[in-house]
């Protein structure tokens, strides 16, 4: 099949082709059978349709197709695939623009299938799963990434338990993908110049249902060695690298899409890696319309949305201000026609030194109309983090809001699970708003609820048994190649972790007191298993440390059958996991968890969490759903914390989770487990999904940012040019407001607050003049200051009433900048304060 090619397909080995090039057969199984037939052994091993059509010799897929019966099956799926795509979609019903907006996501990492192996982790997770989830929903989304040559490192083993790193070649020819290609049918190479020299990108499309995914790669033979090196590995090499591979997926992603001749309204950056794109995209308005840098990042702004999923500032990708404009300096004079010092401000805080490292993090907010955190609690932890570039705003007003991450629940669902639900619910449940969805699950009798996951579970204990041996595993006290490790029971209660193995996640929690971990799963009479899987970055040191731990742990004789450690652990290894525990326990640091997902693929599974509350915990757990570590307050970090929350986590599983779980009635069936897997998955499932999640992008975000980008792009971009010479105004004469006297008189049970103000050479209309009033918990209390009078220099007198259940003192005048179609204070960030 290797040689399979569109001249010389016939109609019916090219429509198999298709089918097997769309990867929604990663998530809607209709084409499953079709697989089968192809190739039994190789699908059930590896479950990837293009592995199944390369490996598949012609000569058999043309005696099936020989064959009426596969042949009208091959034009039913064809056809039901056709109509798919074409059905009328949520979006259609949620977007009255015309024409219809486009959206460009930018991410670092997809975690679509490990057909397509280019993600390491949680942020490729939410890239991937909301990629899908736009497909469902017919959200007009083109992706934007990078075709790793070596992707993310493969996780390997040294006899004595230390983690080896392993990078297989992605050979895009063994890979779902097809290269992008211009209008005369030649391969599309998009140009990019930087100060070393002329770089060629290459570009090639994945199928993801309705949505496109195009991936850039410098492995083009006119370039040189250390540019066809940049797209090598994910997250590997050092500063130089990192900042190249950055440079390609914003520069060169943007500049494909207009090579390509789109122009989206909206441009998502799935955490700072890929601000660069909206300096490519004011370089195209700039040549569109004729315009300068800054009237161009105007417009631009308003159309781009940044998401950071970072909870610690070391999470920020800093680079060496010499090493920024030695890569930019040329396309900042030739393409931006600006100098490269303008560029370097937009990575700084307000009055850095020249030497400050240049933040991804900084550039994407300064380039963005809209911020968002990734679930409530990292809504705070991220106004904390981007406060310094609001130095005199109150933290709890720096312009971050937050959708909470959720995972596209076909991916993640047992088949046990899908049947279930499709009982419940109906089969395009996950297609629309989901309101009714939950309905049928808590109505489902105990009785389908607990052998849905007893099947799930023993499908896990199946996969543990008969198949990871093949990726080698550590079981039992010896490091087995190709034997299958002790039997699991499939009638135990099964626990699973796995995880990033970095420090602030806590992966050695569990192994606080060994003896104690030994004893839950030892005990005879209520019988409980582990299952740990994870990575730790080639550089991580400690991370490995943690796994090491951990081989030692399951080395002990004692836990022979007990627990297990899954080498290399990926999308295949993490379904099998969460299609089949109990049971899954996060331990992260509070609150340096921005979300977690892990958690959220067990719902729909009927799998239970005990979790830290933080990230998505933090808003779902409750003692009907699950368990929560800890009292939920953040006591810091060190071994004083850790004892804490690991006694806490032994005692909920000693005294209320094992207990629960085999507490059974007449018929076998744990009613009060049962009735908590019920309240989850009706509840939580619906809540945390990326299907809410995206249309909450999709109203909140998507739609707003197209319909302000339009209209600051009309007629040759006259509103923002407005828009930036009220912010050239209100910076040359900020530094002449200043207040006057303030006064305050009772009126029955109100306040009447005056102040008078001198704006100087600042128009009343470019400004508004507040009340604030701090709130204990909640948002401030801002009340509106309207002029009642002007007087002698320029002075002005503002007023407004109060409550006056509140001091008079608690209230204080501040003047800020305000124009009706600007984002404050993310694009004007000038506010005076009276002392």
């Amino acid at each position: 099949m290797g040689d399979m090619t569109p001249s010389c397909n016939t109609d019916d080995e090219q429509a198999v082709t298709d089918l097997a090039l769309d990867l929604h057969w990663t998530w809607n199984h209709a084409t499953d059978r079709l697989w089968r037939q192809l190739a039994p052994d190789i699908w059930d091993h590896t479950h990837n349709a293009w592995t199944v059509l390369l490996n598949t010799p012609r000569s058999h897929l043309r005696s099936l197709l020989a064959t009426p019966d596969f042949r009208d099956m091959l034009a039913q799926l064809v056809q039901a695939h056709a109509d798919s795509q074409k059905k009328p979609s949520w979006f259609t019903q949620a977007s009255t623009m015309t024409p219809s907006p486009t959206i460009a996501y930018f991410s670092m990492e997809y975690m679509l299938d490990e057909a397509l192996p280019i993600y390491s982790g949680g942020l490729g997770n939410v890239a991937g799963d909301q990629l899908k989830a736009a497909s469902d929903l017919g959200v007009p989304v083109v992706a934007v990434g990078l075709l790793y040559a070596q992707g993310y490192f493969r996780q390997g083993f040294s006899p004595t338990g230390q983690q080896e790193a392993l990078y297989p070649i992605n050979d895009p020819a063994q890979l779902p993908l097809t290269p992008v290609c211009d209008g005369n049918g030649d391969r599309l190479r998009v140009p990019f110049r930087i100060a070393t020299g002329q770089v060629w990108l290459r570009a090639w499309r994945a199928r993801v249902g309705r949505t496109a995914l195009y991936l850039l790669d410098t492995n083009d033979p006119d370039n040189p060695p250390d540019i066809r090196c940049i797209t090598t590995q994910l997250y590997g090499g050092d500063d130089t690298l990192r900042l190249r591979q950055e440079l390609v997926l914003g520069i060169g992603g943007w500049r494909l899409l207009r090579v390509m001749g789109l122009r989206p309204d909206v441009c998502h950056l799935n955490e700072g890696h890929a601000a660069f794109a909206a300096l490519e995209r004011a370089c195209g308005l700039m040549e569109d319309l004729g315009i300068s840098f800054a009237h161009a990042l105007t417009i631009a702004r308003a159309g781009t949305i940044f998401t950071t999923h970072t909870a610690v500032p070391a999470g920020f990708d800093r680079f060496a201000p010499e090493l920024v404009r030695r890569h930019l300096d040329f396309y900042a004079r030739h393409d931006l026609r600006t100098d490269i010092a303008e560029i370097l401000a937009l990575g700084h805080d307000e009055g850095a030194s020249p030497d400050t490292p240049f933040n991804m993090a900084w550039l994407a907010l300064r380039v963005s109309g809209a911020v968002n955190a990734v679930s409530r609690l990292h809504e705070q932890v991220s106004r904390s983090l981007f406060n310094p570039l609001f130095p005199r705003w109150p933290q709890v007003q720096v312009p971050v809001s937050h959708v909470t991450n959720g995972v596209h629940v076909p991916t993640w669902d047992s088949a046990a699970a899908d049947a279930l639900w499709t009982s419940a619910a109906g089969k395009d449940r996950w297609l629309g708003t989901l309101e009714d969805v939950e309905h049928g699950i808590r109505a489902m009798p105990a009785h389908d609820l607990w052998h849905s996951r007893m099947q799930a579970r023993a499908a896990l204990v199946g996969f543990i048994a008969n198949q990871h041996g093949a990726r080698s595993c550590f079981a039992g006290g010896q490091h087995d190649c190709g034997m299958p490790p002790p039997q699991f029971d499939p009638a135990a209660l099964t626990i699973g972790f796995a995880r990033r193995f970095a420090a602030y996640k806590r992966p050695d929690l569990l192994l606080h007191d060994p003896g104690r971990l030994a004893r839950i799963l030892t005990s005879t009479d209520r019988p409980v298993q582990l299952v740990i899987a994870g990575k730790a970055h080639p550089r991580d040191m400690a991370g490995q440390a943690l796994i090491a731990r951990w081989m030692d742990f399951i080395r002990r004789p004692d836990l022979h059958g007990r627990a297990i450690f899954l080498v290399d652990y990926d999308m295949s290894i993490a379904r099998r996991l969460v299609e089949g525990v109990d049971l899954w326990v996060n331990t992260p640091l509070r609150p340096w968890e921005a979300c977690g997902t892990s958690g959220m693929k067990v719902l729909v599974n009927g799998g239970l969490n005990v979790s830290e509350p933080d990230g998505w915990w933090a808003e779902a757990g409750a003692p009907d759903v699950g368990w929560v570590i800890g009292d939920g307050a953040d006591h810091g970090e060190g071994p004083a914390r850790d004892a804490y929350d690991a006694d806490c986590l032994y005692t909920l599983l000693e005294n209320e989770i094992v207990p629960l779980f085999h507490q059974r009635d007449g018929a076998g069936i744990p009613q009060g487990w049962v009735a908590m897997m019920r309240e989850s998955m009706a509840r939580l499932t619906t809540r945390f999904s990326a299907n809410r999640a995206v249309r909450d992008y999709t109203r909140r975000f998507y739609l707003p940012a197209a319909a302000a980008c339009r209209a600051r792009l009309a007629d040759g971009g006259v509103k923002a040019a407005e828009l930036g010479r009220w912010r050239q105004a209100l910076a040359a004469g900020w530094h002449e407001i200043r207040f006057g006297a303030l006064r305050a008189t009772r009126v029955a049970d109100r306040w009447r607050i005056s102040v008078d103000v001198y704006l100087g050479a600042i128009a009343p209309d470019m400004v508004q003049v507040q009340l604030y009033a701090d709130v204990t918990a909640g948002p401030p209390v801002i009340v509106l200051m309207t002029p009642a009078a002007g007087g002698a220099d320029g002075q002005l007198t503002y007023s407004a009433e109060v409550d006056a259940a509140r001091r008079a003192a608690d209230y204080t005048p501040r003047v800020v900048g305000f124009h009706p179609d600007a984002a404050i204070p993310l694009e004007a960030a000038f506010i005076t304060w009276q002392k």
